[in-house]
């Protein structure tokens, strides 16, 4: 991932902000969508994009695009460094490795009738501790 090249590829569009900020809310367009096409991008190796397209799979659209937003500060220069932060903890946390799961050894493994088994003694000795209620109406 080379973060020069991936920062000149990225586009933002602004827009009317929602939630406090008074009259500053209705004037200034402060809220700032980052837009980065994850296909196209010459920042990215060929693994690296399908790493991100499979595990960003809610956060691109259906045309590709990768949308970050933030709108938290009054100002949009504020808002555009919050969502670039944003955008480039999402690409590292998802382009990290997945660690190796260990072997687990096959003596430490469950066997699975010896489970059963044992579940179904103690399902049999928790239905015997409950208590038997008479019959309601007795036939003779």
């Amino acid at each position: 991932m080379d973060q020069l090249i991936i920062e000149k590829e990225l586009k933002f569009r602004t827009s009317r902000s929602s939630g406090s900020g008074g009259q500053n809310v209705n004037k200034v367009e402060t809220r700032v969508e980052l837009i980065f096409e994850p296909a196209l991008s010459h920042g990215l190796t060929d693994e690296e994009k399908a790493l991100l397209l499979e595990r960003l799979p809610n956060k691109i659209t259906k045309e590709g695009h990768l949308i970050v937003v933030a709108q938290e500060s009054r100002s949009q220069a504020a808002n555009r460094t919050l969502a670039i932060k944003r955008f480039f903890a999402l690409l590292e946390k998802s382009l990290e490795p997945e660690p190796e799961r260990e072997e687990i050894p096959e003596r430490l493994v469950a066997h699975p009738v010896k489970r059963k088994k044992t579940k179904k003694i103690t399902s049999e000795k928790k239905s015997n501790r409950k208590k038997v209620s008479p019959p309601l109406h007795e036939e003779d």
